[in-house]
């Protein structure tokens, strides 16, 4: 039933209820034909007729709308607030509690808009949880519903009916979580396909900041997927459009993947310039979870630029880990955290200290981010190897191995072999080793 026939059903029965005929509620202002037409659904009013039958109805606009009074309406906004801001402070298990309560809620289902925040809000709290599967499949449906589904050889749907800037961001946003939720799950193909897919929509009408940050994203699959072209044709596109666009948000999106996903062995200096800028720029914004996870893959560049400065990279990350853990950041991005947190110490020559950040990767990676995990694994074995233990350091490496044998061939999973492989080295462990490095070639198909 459309939501027009609910209105003039509601109006139908609330008028049986008042005991009225057609006549009665139509006088002196309407006709009864007209009232008829309504309430078959053949007929939609207008706001100020709505605002007339409401007061001949004793009853709230709110309710011929939506099925809910005022007084309801607004308690299920405020829930929805409430439970957005538990996210945002880090809440997450108490987040994922208050979305569920509210999806249970039966009066939901005549709010649209209210019904579309609230699954949002949830498929996030269970990203932030670490059920990513769980977060895929709420999205997943949200995302057919605006651009349906993204089938391999279809031709891009045609796009949304035209609608204000709002709700425009609100079906991009969607995407992004789709494709972000994906290339943490490993399902880079899906995530590929689901980018392309609406970018090719969005595409139609011009660049906008959702639109680069979408861009953004499905870049980063590109380069889990190991599709370094792909990858940089779009960072360059993403950095002309938010050059022309001008706003902070568009240039903070395209610096930061230009500075994250450049692999230039010689450009190291420039794309340290371009994450400070990136930084600078999300530093005004205000953003608290976004500039934190900025200034985690700050870290991880100065580590991998500026090897001689392993003290500052430290510093950074240890500082992020503490900013994480205030936000809704999911469990994956805060293994990540200790994990190069972990890396960084080792660099420093503080082993202790890294075994126990990369003991916590391990603990929030668990099943839902197998790479992190392994890669956790892995600085555990050359922790333990330089505290003198080295059957703990053999048992960690092995535990690597067991990770990564599940996982399907991605970038990611062939850079943690390579990891494992030179760990395995300085164990002096060569036959495993080779069997590494081997598993390291076939994950990039070689």
């Amino acid at each position: 039933m459309s939501g027009q026939d609910l209105v003039g059903q509601r109006i139908k029965t609330m008028r049986r209820q008042r005991g009225l005929s057609q006549a009665g509620l139509a006088h002196p202002e309407l006709s009864d034909s007209y009232v008829s037409l309504i309430e078959s659904g053949k007929r939609t009013p207008t706001p100020a007729v709505l605002e007339l039958l409401a007061e001949k109805l004793d009853c709230s606009v709110s309710y011929l709308v939506n099925g809910v009074t005022s007084e309801q309406l607004s308690d299920l906004q405020l829930a929805l607030r409430y439970a957005s801001l538990t996210l945002e402070n880090g809440e997450v298990e108490e987040a994922r509690r208050r979305f569920a309560e509210l999806l249970d809620d039966d009066m939901l289902g005549g709010l649209p808009d209210l019904l579309e925040q609230a699954e949002y809000g949830y498929a996030l709290a269970l990203e932030a949880c670490g059920d990513l599967r769980g977060a895929i499949e709420r999205l997943q449906r949200q995302f057919d519903a605006y651009y349906g589904r993204a089938a391999a050889g279809d031709e891009p749907a045609q796009p949304p009916q035209r609608v204000d800037g709002a709700e425009a961001e609100r079906r991009m946003r969607i995407a992004v979580a789709l494709c972000r939720c994906r290339r943490e799950a490993g399902d880079l193909t899906e995530g590929v396909r689901a980018g392309e897919h609406a970018m090719a929509v969005e595409l139609a009408g011009g660049w906008s900041d959702p639109l680069v940050e979408l861009g953004a994203t499905l870049a980063s699959v590109y380069h889990k997927r190991g599709d370094q072209l792909r990858t940089m044709q779009l960072v360059g596109q993403l950095l002309e459009a938010a050059e022309e666009l001008g706003t902070h948000r568009a240039r903070v999106a395209a610096c930061w993947n230009a500075a994250t996903l450049d692999e230039d062995p010689a450009g190291g200096e420039r794309i340290i310039a371009l994450a400070e800028r990136a930084l600078a720029l999300q530093a005004e914004t205000g953003e608290v979870r976004n500039l934190a996870r900025l200034r985690q893959a700050y870290g991880k560049l100065l580590l991998r630029v500026r090897p001689d400065e392993p003290e500052r990279a430290r510093d950074v990350l240890a500082g992020v880990e503490r900013e994480l853990a205030e936000t809704s950041a999911s469990a994956a991005t805060r293994a990540r955290c200790s994990v190069e947190l972990a890396k960084a110490e080792l660099a420093v020559g503080e082993p202790e200290h890294a075994l126990r950040s990369a003991q916590k990767a391990v603990e929030r990676a668990d099943a839902i981010a197998p790479v992190i995990r392994a890669d956790a694994y892995i600085v555990m074995a050359r922790a333990l190897l330089m505290l003198g233990k080295g059957e703990l350091a053999a048992e960690a490496a092995a535990n690597a191995g067991g990770v990564l044998r599940d996982v399907p061939p991605s970038r990611p999973c062939a850079q943690a072999w390579l990891d494992l492989a030179e760990t395995l080295d300085l164990m002096r462990d060569h036959t495993a080793s080779t069997e590494s490095y081997q598993r390291a070639l076939a994950c990039v198909g070689l």
